[in-house]
Protein backbone atom coordinates (compact mmCIF):
# COMPACT_ATOMS: atom_id res chain seq x y z
CA UNK A 1 0.00 0.00 0.00
CA UNK A 2 0.82 3.69 -0.54
CA UNK A 3 0.33 5.74 2.25
CA UNK A 4 -0.35 9.30 3.85
CA UNK A 5 -0.39 10.21 6.96
CA UNK A 6 -1.64 13.99 7.67
CA UNK A 7 -0.50 16.09 11.06
CA UNK A 8 1.19 19.05 11.53
CA UNK A 9 3.43 17.98 14.00
CA UNK A 10 6.05 15.48 12.95
CA UNK A 11 8.02 13.37 15.78
CA UNK A 12 11.53 13.69 16.87
CA UNK A 13 11.00 17.54 16.87
CA UNK A 14 7.68 17.31 18.52
CA UNK A 15 7.53 14.43 21.07
CA UNK A 16 3.63 14.20 22.12
CA UNK A 17 1.63 10.64 22.59
CA UNK A 18 0.01 11.84 18.75
CA UNK A 19 3.30 12.44 17.32
CA UNK A 20 5.11 9.42 19.17
CA UNK A 21 2.36 7.07 17.85
CA UNK A 22 1.98 8.13 13.65
CA UNK A 23 5.97 7.44 13.83
CA UNK A 24 5.60 3.97 15.75
CA UNK A 25 2.42 3.22 12.90
CA UNK A 26 4.04 4.77 9.70
CA UNK A 27 7.57 2.78 10.92
CA UNK A 28 6.20 -0.27 11.59
CA UNK A 29 4.38 -0.04 8.15
CA UNK A 30 7.78 1.02 6.56
CA UNK A 31 8.77 -2.19 7.64
CA UNK A 32 6.52 -4.66 6.64
CA UNK A 33 6.89 -3.22 2.59
CA UNK A 34 4.40 0.02 2.72
CA UNK A 35 5.69 2.75 1.14
CA UNK A 36 4.73 5.76 4.07
CA UNK A 37 4.35 9.59 3.50
CA UNK A 38 3.84 12.07 6.22
CA UNK A 39 2.77 15.54 5.65
CA UNK A 40 3.80 17.87 7.80
CA UNK A 41 5.23 21.15 8.97
CA UNK A 42 8.68 21.10 7.80
CA UNK A 43 10.22 21.13 11.37
CA UNK A 44 13.63 20.11 10.17
CA UNK A 45 13.74 22.42 7.56
CA UNK A 46 15.71 25.33 9.65
CA UNK A 47 18.50 22.28 10.01
CA UNK A 48 18.61 20.16 6.80
CA UNK A 49 17.49 23.49 4.42
CA UNK A 50 15.22 20.53 2.84
CA UNK A 51 11.39 21.00 2.22
CA UNK A 52 11.14 17.08 2.13
CA UNK A 53 13.32 14.11 3.76
CA UNK A 54 13.22 10.71 4.57
CA UNK A 55 12.94 9.49 8.20
CA UNK A 56 13.36 5.38 9.25
CA UNK A 57 11.92 4.98 5.70
CA UNK A 58 9.52 7.34 6.33
CA UNK A 59 8.92 9.46 3.27
CA UNK A 60 8.39 13.16 4.88
CA UNK A 61 7.30 16.35 3.13
CA UNK A 62 7.39 20.07 4.71
CA UNK A 63 4.20 21.23 3.85
CA UNK A 64 5.32 24.95 5.13
CA UNK A 65 7.86 26.40 7.75
CA UNK A 66 7.75 25.88 10.72
CA UNK A 67 5.14 27.84 13.36
CA UNK A 68 4.18 28.47 16.27
CA UNK A 69 1.60 25.48 17.22
CA UNK A 70 0.35 27.41 20.10
CA UNK A 71 -0.97 30.95 21.20
CA UNK A 72 -1.96 31.46 25.14
CA UNK A 73 -1.27 28.20 25.91
CA UNK A 74 -3.76 26.65 23.29
CA UNK A 75 -3.38 25.08 19.65
CA UNK A 76 -3.14 28.34 17.53
CA UNK A 77 -6.01 28.17 15.19
CA UNK A 78 -4.44 30.72 12.89
CA UNK A 79 -1.17 27.37 12.39
CA UNK A 80 -4.40 25.22 11.96
CA UNK A 81 -5.71 27.07 8.89
CA UNK A 82 -2.34 27.93 7.64
CA UNK A 83 -1.41 24.19 7.97
CA UNK A 84 -4.90 23.13 5.83
CA UNK A 85 -4.17 25.80 3.18
CA UNK A 86 -0.36 25.29 2.62
CA UNK A 87 -1.26 21.14 2.38
CA UNK A 88 -3.66 22.43 -0.92
CA UNK A 89 -0.53 22.78 -2.92
CA UNK A 90 1.74 20.60 -1.16
CA UNK A 91 -0.59 17.01 -1.24
CA UNK A 92 -0.64 16.73 -5.02
CA UNK A 93 2.59 14.19 -6.38
CA UNK A 94 1.07 10.46 -6.89
CA UNK A 95 -1.88 7.89 -5.78
CA UNK A 96 -2.35 7.15 -2.19
CA UNK A 97 -4.30 3.76 -1.40
CA UNK A 98 -4.83 5.92 2.10
CA UNK A 99 -4.84 8.92 3.23
CA UNK A 100 -4.96 9.23 7.38
CA UNK A 101 -5.69 12.60 8.48
CA UNK A 102 -5.28 13.23 11.93
CA UNK A 103 -8.90 14.63 12.89
CA UNK A 104 -6.92 17.58 15.09
CA UNK A 105 -6.77 20.36 14.53
CA UNK A 106 -9.48 19.91 12.01
CA UNK A 107 -9.07 22.28 9.22
CA UNK A 108 -6.11 19.99 7.72
CA UNK A 109 -9.31 17.20 7.42
CA UNK A 110 -11.46 18.97 5.18
CA UNK A 111 -8.41 19.94 2.80
CA UNK A 112 -7.12 16.34 2.86
CA UNK A 113 -10.96 14.85 2.09
CA UNK A 114 -10.85 17.61 -0.82
CA UNK A 115 -7.56 16.38 -2.13
CA UNK A 116 -8.58 12.96 -1.66
CA UNK A 117 -11.01 12.73 -5.04
CA UNK A 118 -7.91 14.47 -6.94
CA UNK A 119 -5.46 12.08 -5.81
CA UNK A 120 -7.93 8.88 -5.91
CA UNK A 121 -7.34 8.33 -1.88
CA UNK A 122 -9.56 6.35 0.57
CA UNK A 123 -9.72 9.38 3.03
CA UNK A 124 -9.11 7.42 7.08
CA UNK A 125 -10.18 9.84 9.51
CA UNK A 126 -7.79 8.95 13.40
CA UNK A 127 -9.91 10.78 16.10
CA UNK A 128 -7.59 11.35 19.69
CA UNK A 129 -10.89 13.17 21.40
CA UNK A 130 -14.13 13.83 20.90
CA UNK A 131 -15.08 17.06 22.63
CA UNK A 132 -18.76 17.73 21.56
CA UNK A 133 -20.12 20.11 24.44
CA UNK A 134 -16.51 20.24 26.25
CA UNK A 135 -16.21 23.00 23.66
CA UNK A 136 -17.99 25.47 25.63
CA UNK A 137 -16.09 24.76 28.89
CA UNK A 138 -12.87 25.28 26.79
CA UNK A 139 -13.79 28.57 24.57
CA UNK A 140 -16.53 29.77 26.45
CA UNK A 141 -19.28 30.91 23.87
CA UNK A 142 -17.05 30.67 21.15
CA UNK A 143 -16.83 27.08 21.68
CA UNK A 144 -20.17 26.81 19.32
CA UNK A 145 -17.42 27.13 16.41
CA UNK A 146 -15.51 24.87 17.62
CA UNK A 147 -18.62 22.19 18.22
CA UNK A 148 -20.09 22.87 14.76
CA UNK A 149 -16.41 21.93 13.12
CA UNK A 150 -16.03 18.95 14.92
CA UNK A 151 -19.31 17.63 13.84
CA UNK A 152 -18.46 18.72 10.36
CA UNK A 153 -15.63 17.19 10.49
CA UNK A 154 -16.68 13.52 11.74
CA UNK A 155 -19.05 13.46 8.32
CA UNK A 156 -16.52 13.86 6.06
CA UNK A 157 -15.90 10.04 6.02
CA UNK A 158 -17.48 6.49 7.77
CA UNK A 159 -14.02 5.13 7.71
CA UNK A 160 -13.02 6.28 10.88
CA UNK A 161 -10.36 5.11 13.51
CA UNK A 162 -10.54 5.89 17.12
CA UNK A 163 -8.04 5.61 19.77
CA UNK A 164 -9.47 4.28 22.90
CA UNK A 165 -13.12 2.94 23.25
CA UNK A 166 -13.90 6.34 24.93
CA UNK A 167 -13.43 8.25 22.00
CA UNK A 168 -15.52 5.71 19.87
CA UNK A 169 -18.45 6.21 22.72
CA UNK A 170 -18.06 10.18 22.39
CA UNK A 171 -18.20 9.81 19.03
CA UNK A 172 -21.50 8.20 19.03
CA UNK A 173 -22.85 11.16 20.70
CA UNK A 174 -22.86 13.02 17.71
CA UNK A 175 -22.82 10.31 14.63
CA UNK A 176 -24.46 7.44 14.92
CA UNK A 177 -21.78 5.21 13.21
CA UNK A 178 -22.25 1.35 14.25
CA UNK A 179 -18.32 0.25 12.40
CA UNK A 180 -15.45 2.17 13.92
CA UNK A 181 -12.26 0.56 14.01
CA UNK A 182 -10.35 1.13 17.80
CA UNK A 183 -6.73 1.24 17.44
CA UNK A 184 -5.27 1.79 20.36
CA UNK A 185 -1.60 3.68 21.22
CA UNK A 186 1.08 1.36 22.14
CA UNK A 187 4.38 0.69 23.47
CA UNK A 188 7.87 -0.50 22.34
CA UNK A 189 8.01 -3.86 25.07
CA UNK A 190 11.13 -4.71 24.08
CA UNK A 191 13.05 -1.11 24.02
CA UNK A 192 11.51 -0.54 27.26
CA UNK A 193 13.09 -4.20 28.97
CA UNK A 194 16.50 -2.99 27.56
CA UNK A 195 16.19 0.58 29.49
CA UNK A 196 18.51 0.48 32.81
CA UNK A 197 16.91 2.09 35.92
CA UNK A 198 17.61 5.55 37.15
CA UNK A 199 20.00 6.00 40.09
CA UNK A 200 17.80 8.96 40.51
CA UNK A 201 15.23 6.94 43.17
CA UNK A 202 11.45 8.30 43.49
CA UNK A 203 8.49 7.09 45.43
CA UNK A 204 6.38 8.73 42.87
CA UNK A 205 6.38 10.29 39.27
CA UNK A 206 4.08 12.47 37.40
CA UNK A 207 4.92 12.74 33.27
CA UNK A 208 2.94 15.20 31.16
CA UNK A 209 2.65 18.61 29.97
CA UNK A 210 2.12 21.35 32.73
CA UNK A 211 -1.49 22.63 31.89
CA UNK A 212 -4.18 22.78 34.22
CA UNK A 213 -6.00 19.33 32.91
CA UNK A 214 -2.65 17.65 33.80
CA UNK A 215 -4.01 18.87 37.59
CA UNK A 216 -0.93 18.53 39.25
CA UNK A 217 -1.75 20.77 41.65
CA UNK A 218 -3.78 17.41 43.02
CA UNK A 219 -0.83 15.72 43.42
CA UNK A 220 1.45 18.12 45.19
CA UNK A 221 -1.65 18.58 47.54
CA UNK A 222 -1.94 15.10 47.80
CA UNK A 223 1.13 14.82 49.22
CA UNK A 224 0.57 16.33 52.53
CA UNK A 225 -1.67 13.31 53.50
CA UNK A 226 0.63 11.39 52.30
CA UNK A 227 3.39 12.23 53.92
CA UNK A 228 1.75 10.97 57.24
CA UNK A 229 2.32 7.40 56.42
CA UNK A 230 5.62 8.13 54.61
CA UNK A 231 6.97 11.35 56.08
CA UNK A 232 10.10 11.00 53.40
CA UNK A 233 8.04 10.49 50.52
CA UNK A 234 9.84 11.68 47.42
CA UNK A 235 7.79 13.21 43.99
CA UNK A 236 9.47 13.26 40.98
CA UNK A 237 7.64 15.63 37.81
CA UNK A 238 8.66 15.35 34.77
CA UNK A 239 7.47 18.46 32.16
CA UNK A 240 7.69 21.92 31.40
CA UNK A 241 4.42 24.29 31.00
CA UNK A 242 2.48 27.50 31.95
CA UNK A 243 1.92 25.81 35.12
CA UNK A 244 4.77 25.21 36.41
CA UNK A 245 5.55 28.45 38.14
CA UNK A 246 2.39 27.89 40.00
CA UNK A 247 3.15 24.13 40.84
CA UNK A 248 6.63 25.34 42.66
CA UNK A 249 5.09 28.14 44.92
CA UNK A 250 2.66 25.48 45.70
CA UNK A 251 4.98 23.28 46.45
CA UNK A 252 6.94 26.02 48.60
CA UNK A 253 3.44 27.29 50.29
CA UNK A 254 2.87 23.47 51.69
CA UNK A 255 6.44 22.86 52.74
CA UNK A 256 7.38 20.13 50.57
CA UNK A 257 10.36 21.59 48.82
CA UNK A 258 12.54 18.70 50.35
CA UNK A 259 9.90 16.03 48.84
CA UNK A 260 9.02 17.09 45.39
CA UNK A 261 11.37 17.33 42.23
CA UNK A 262 10.95 19.14 39.18
CA UNK A 263 12.88 17.60 36.21
CA UNK A 264 11.62 19.89 33.76
CA UNK A 265 11.51 18.30 30.35
CA UNK A 266 13.41 15.32 29.33
CA UNK A 267 14.28 15.50 26.04
CA UNK A 268 15.70 11.72 26.32
CA UNK A 269 12.92 9.17 25.78
CA UNK A 270 14.91 6.70 27.44
CA UNK A 271 15.74 8.63 30.31
CA UNK A 272 12.22 9.06 31.13
CA UNK A 273 11.72 5.51 30.98
CA UNK A 274 14.63 5.36 33.47
CA UNK A 275 13.35 7.61 35.92
CA UNK A 276 10.05 5.36 35.49
CA UNK A 277 11.79 2.09 36.67
CA UNK A 278 13.27 3.59 40.04
CA UNK A 279 9.41 4.66 40.87
CA UNK A 280 7.22 2.81 42.87
CA UNK A 281 4.08 4.42 40.90
CA UNK A 282 3.02 6.89 38.89
CA UNK A 283 0.54 9.24 39.23
CA UNK A 284 -1.65 10.90 36.55
CA UNK A 285 -4.49 12.82 38.02
CA UNK A 286 -5.47 14.13 34.52
CA UNK A 287 -8.66 15.40 33.84
CA UNK A 288 -8.88 15.06 30.07
CA UNK A 289 -6.47 12.35 28.45
CA UNK A 290 -7.39 10.92 24.97
CA UNK A 291 -5.76 8.13 25.60
CA UNK A 292 -2.95 8.07 28.63
CA UNK A 293 0.27 6.69 27.18
CA UNK A 294 2.37 7.09 30.22
CA UNK A 295 0.01 4.12 31.86
CA UNK A 296 1.23 1.91 29.49
CA UNK A 297 4.53 2.81 29.78
CA UNK A 298 4.62 2.84 33.48
CA UNK A 299 3.40 -0.62 33.69
CA UNK A 300 5.91 -2.00 31.02
CA UNK A 301 8.01 -1.10 33.41
CA UNK A 302 5.92 -2.98 36.33
CA UNK A 303 5.35 0.56 37.90
CA UNK A 304 1.10 0.82 39.09
CA UNK A 305 -0.15 4.08 38.27
CA UNK A 306 -2.84 6.25 39.93
CA UNK A 307 -5.34 8.30 37.68
CA UNK A 308 -8.92 10.31 38.04
CA UNK A 309 -12.23 9.75 37.07
CA UNK A 310 -13.31 12.00 35.17
CA UNK A 311 -15.91 12.11 31.96
CA UNK A 312 -13.14 13.56 29.85
CA UNK A 313 -10.66 11.15 30.92
CA UNK A 314 -9.88 7.83 28.67
CA UNK A 315 -6.92 7.07 30.55
CA UNK A 316 -9.15 5.69 33.50
CA UNK A 317 -10.13 2.78 30.80
CA UNK A 318 -6.42 1.39 30.81
CA UNK A 319 -6.37 0.72 34.59
CA UNK A 320 -7.83 -2.48 36.75
CA UNK A 321 -8.21 -1.97 39.91
CA UNK A 322 -5.99 -3.63 41.87
CA UNK A 323 -4.25 -5.31 39.14
CA UNK A 324 -2.07 -2.75 37.09
CA UNK A 325 -3.35 0.71 39.06
CA UNK A 326 -6.11 2.40 40.95
CA UNK A 327 -8.45 5.05 40.23
CA UNK A 328 -8.97 7.58 42.36
CA UNK A 329 -11.98 10.61 42.85
CA UNK A 330 -11.04 14.23 42.11
CA UNK A 331 -9.73 15.39 45.23
CA UNK A 332 -6.25 15.73 47.12
CA UNK A 333 -8.16 13.25 49.75
CA UNK A 334 -8.94 10.17 47.30
CA UNK A 335 -5.52 10.63 45.22
CA UNK A 336 -3.48 10.55 48.43
CA UNK A 337 -5.13 7.38 49.76
CA UNK A 338 -4.85 5.67 46.47
CA UNK A 339 -1.39 6.91 46.56
CA UNK A 340 -0.60 5.03 49.71
CA UNK A 341 -2.07 1.60 48.78
CA UNK A 342 -0.33 1.64 45.32
CA UNK A 343 3.02 1.87 47.13
CA UNK A 344 2.54 -0.24 49.57
CA UNK A 345 0.92 -3.36 46.74
CA UNK A 346 3.47 -2.24 44.27
CA UNK A 347 5.60 -5.90 44.67
CA UNK A 348 2.35 -8.06 44.27
CA UNK A 349 1.38 -5.68 41.23
CA UNK A 350 4.45 -5.21 39.10
CA UNK A 351 4.22 -8.98 37.25
CA UNK A 352 0.32 -8.11 36.45
CA UNK A 353 0.90 -4.62 35.13
CA UNK A 354 3.89 -6.10 33.02
CA UNK A 355 1.16 -8.38 31.67
CA UNK A 356 -1.42 -5.98 31.04
CA UNK A 357 0.80 -3.73 29.16
CA UNK A 358 2.04 -6.42 26.66
CA UNK A 359 -1.89 -6.33 24.69
CA UNK A 360 -0.29 -2.88 23.89
CA UNK A 361 3.08 -3.64 22.17
CA UNK A 362 3.58 -1.58 18.34
CA UNK A 363 3.87 -4.73 16.93
CA UNK A 364 0.26 -6.26 17.58
CA UNK A 365 -1.38 -2.48 16.76
CA UNK A 366 0.65 -2.49 13.39
CA UNK A 367 -0.72 -5.43 12.21
CA UNK A 368 -4.09 -4.64 13.42
CA UNK A 369 -3.97 -0.98 11.66
CA UNK A 370 -2.79 -3.06 8.65
CA UNK A 371 -5.85 -5.27 8.52
CA UNK A 372 -8.10 -2.58 9.13
CA UNK A 373 -6.64 -0.26 5.83
CA UNK A 374 -7.37 -3.29 3.30
CA UNK A 375 -10.58 -3.64 4.84
CA UNK A 376 -11.31 -0.16 4.07
CA UNK A 377 -10.08 -0.27 0.56
CA UNK A 378 -12.29 -3.36 0.01
CA UNK A 379 -15.36 -1.65 1.45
Amino acid sequence: MKIAFIYDAAYPWIKGGAEKRIYQLAKGLVDKGHDVHWYSVGWWWPESGKKDMELDGIKLHGVCKPVELYHDNRRSIKEAIYFAVMLLFKLRAGKYDIIDCQGFPFFSSFTAKFKSFFVRSTFVLTLHEVWNDYWYEYLGKAGFFGRLTEQLMVRLTDKIITVSEKTKSDLWNIKRQQEVAVIPNGIDIEEINHIETSSNKSDIIFVGRLIKEKKADLLIKSLTTVKKTYPNIKCTIIGEGPEKVQLKKLTNELDLKGNVEFTGFLEDYQDVIAHMKSSKVLVLPSVREGFGMVVLEANACGVPVVVVDHPMNAAKDLVKEGENGYIADLSSDSISNKIVEAIKSKEKLIKSSKEYAKDYDWKEIITKLEVTYWEFLLK
